[in-house]
């Protein structure tokens, strides 16, 4: 307790320094739009999103300090807050909504509108937010030696460095750069094909690697176990259960399939088995996964729920002090009902009053549930996803059972089951902010505005990068596979209709039983189980680079952090321009296209760009 009354902040309470500024609020808003889209592409394309709050603490640094020759690192720190927003964001958003698109799409329901899917972002984003806010007293303050909040720790020491010129921005800069280019030549230009394939006679197995900057860079940030588990579910997948399927199932005609197997595989190779069965067997893992994790973290949800309701009691105390400042109880409870009576009263959100207090009352206990366990485990090992089913699972039973089934009762679902996540996300997202802030002395006041205004940012342009997306690929297509909403939308069906091929559902469920028994980890080896192999091998090539920097110091392997970060932000920009150019029909690939040796070479140049900004890279003495 000694200690605890012992902290001091990097910039002490009284001391008044430049905050929220133009340039902090404007630049924040910039890094939240350029995250928000990146990750809603990468997260689509694999399944996984990264954390933006080192990456935009790194550019704010360089924003802040080079180009507009200041010197705040509160003002920094304000950068990040806003623009590390649009991740979560985007994370909560593309992990459920693009279900809606998905059922547009066989003719169940009209397409989603940007105004719908706006509304239902910026509600589960704000909700997370106003959910936590009055949770700070009691797990950022009062149990600041207990709850280590590891990314907000991290992201504090970045900026500290920064003050002793440390600033790497270049280097994020530079993935950036790189990774757009490298986007344009594969996917723009074609010069050369996006991956490169082996195939067998005899045997009905693929094997093969994209040459994506991007999906390499996944696989450095998540580090190499993460990225084994992912190619062992991509080695089981194609190299096992599709061989499998077309050895023993050639003749026969199974549902999902309309045609016999041997026709299907004859025209589509490998890729068409895939399609059409072990998605659901991948569809069937993550779920299990989701509920596994859950499961093994209901004794810590159940306790931090407890913990965290005690800690209102003393959170929402008066006080002039700067670094105790939040907003204020009464806005934030006048807006929790006002956010309530828009989802419930606009008719384009699919939401009845039930659905509505399902929404309130889910949203409070998993962003309390959210916000104590991030400072315990980390924003990674949140079990979002486990949340999100938990919650389809039941508001899809409880809608069916009041007589809202059918499509209305579908959208409703995933409406209910978006919100949660995208509160789940942010509130998670907001603590490790706070916790940034905490240690560094900003006014959490101002942050907690900085992450209201980073939520807007980002839910004003997720509705058209997902309709854009949609549109030039389509969710659910080898480019764009939505696993985590590929799941949600099985979930609901499977209540709502009954319809699915449940033995290729059990199929994937008890596999990733088997792996659980193992020990392995259950829901990225079920991500590589859905995803493409040739995904999930280059993100494998990503994790052995990191295996090989992780031998080295600390400057090197953060450097090589920094570079991929970029990577991912520079590809997802590139992506969604290209996409632009595809919906309005401007084709901008040479009428010939080159060979696999050509990807093969681009593929080592950008292994070998990681290598120079990373392993190859000299550390500069910090300026005084």
């Amino acid at each position: 307790m000694n200690e605890q009354k012992d902290f001091k902040p990097y910039i002490p309470a009284d001391h008044i320094t430049s905050e929220f500024t133009p340039a902090s609020v404007i630049t924040g808003i910039l890094l939240a739009v350029v995250f928000g889209a990146a990750n809603a592409y990468l997260g689509l394309r694999v399944g996984l999103t990264i954390s933006a709050s080192i990456p935009a603490a790194v550019v704010a640094m360089g924003v802040i300090r080079v180009l507009l020759r200041k010197n705040s690192i509160l003002e920094s720190n304000i950068v990040q807050t806003i623009g590390s927003a649009g991740e979560s964001v985007a994370a909560g958003a593309i992990f459920t909504l693009p279900a809606l698109f998905l059922w547009a799409g066989e003719g169940k329901m009209s397409t989603p509108s940007i105004f719908e899917i706006t509304i239902i972002t910026l509600a589960g984003g704000l909700l997370g937010i106003f959910f936590m806010v009055p949770l700070r007293n009691a797990l950022i303050v009062k149990e600041h030696l207990t709850l280590p909040y590891p990314e907000g720790s991290a992201c504090a020491k970045v900026l500290l460095a920064g003050e002793k010129g440390a600033s790497n921005a270049s280097t994020v800069f530079a993935g950036m750069g790189i990774s757009a280019a490298f986007k344009f030549i594969v996917d723009g230009l074609k010069i050369f094909p996006s991956e490169i394939s082996l195939r067998f006679k005899n045997f009905a197995g693929e094997i093969g690697t994209q040459v994506y900057p991007a999906v390499l860079s996944v696989g450095y940030i998540c580090g190499p176990k993460i990225a084994s588990y992912m190619f062992a579910g991509g080695l089981i997948s194609w190299m096992v259960l599709i061989p499998v399927i077309v050895l023993f199932g050639s003749q026969l005609t199974l549902y999902p399939g309309m045609e016999p197997i041997g026709m299907l595989y004859e025209a589509g190779g490998a890729s068409a088995i895939w399609e059409n069965y072990i998605r659901y067997i991948g569809a069937g893992a993550l779920a299990a996964g989701g509920i596994i994790s859950l499961l093994k973290s209901l004794p810590l949800i159940l306790q931090t729920f407890r913990d965290s309701v005690k800690g209102l009691k003393i959170s929402n105390h008066k006080t002039s002090k700067r670094t105790d400042q939040n907003l204020d109880m009464r806005f934030i409870l006048f807006c929790i009902v006002l956010i309530g009576l828009v989802l419930w009263l606009i008719p384009s959100i699919p939401l009845t009053l039930p659905g509505t207090v399902l929404v309130i009352v889910f949203g409070f206990f998993f962003s309390a549930v959210s916000s104590r366990m991030v400072g315990l485990v980390g924003s990674s090992n949140n079990p979002i996803s486990g949340m999100a089913i938990a919650t389809l699972l039941f508001s899809t039973i409880i809608l069916k059972s009041t007589g809202d089934s059918g499509t209305s009762g579908m959208q409703g679902a995933i409406a209910i089951g978006s919100i949660i996540c995208i509160i789940a996300a942010i509130a998670g997202d907001t603590s490790q902010d706070l916790k940034t802030g905490f240690l560094l002395g900003a006014t959490p006041k101002k942050q907690q505005v900085g992450e209201l205004i980073g939520v807007t940012a980002a839910s004003l342009v997720i509705g058209s990068v997902l309709s854009l997306l949609n549109a030039a690929w389509g969710f659910g297509s080898e480019e764009l596979g939505a696993p985590q909403a590929t799941l949600m939308k099985m979930i609901v069906e499977g209540v709502m209709e009954s319809n699915l091929p449940w033995a290729l559902v059990f199929i994937g469920v008890f596999l990733a039983i088997a792996i659980e028994v193992l020990g392995i980890p259950v829901l990225p080896f079920a991500i590589g189980v859905y995803l493409p192999v040739q995904l999930n091998a280059c993100v494998m090539v990503g994790g052995l680079l990191r295996l090989i920097l992780d031998k080295k110091d600390d400057f090197r392997i953060n450097s090589g952090i920094l570079y991929c970060s970029g990577m991912i932000a520079g590809e997802g920009l590139a992506g969604i321009l290209l996409a632009i150019l595809a919906v309005i029909g401007i084709d901008i690939a040479l009428p010939t296209g080159g060979t696999e040796l050509g990807s093969l070479i681009l593929f080592l140049l950008i292994i070998l760009s990681v290598l120079k900004f990373s392993l190859w890279k000299k550390k500069k003495a910090p300026t005084p």
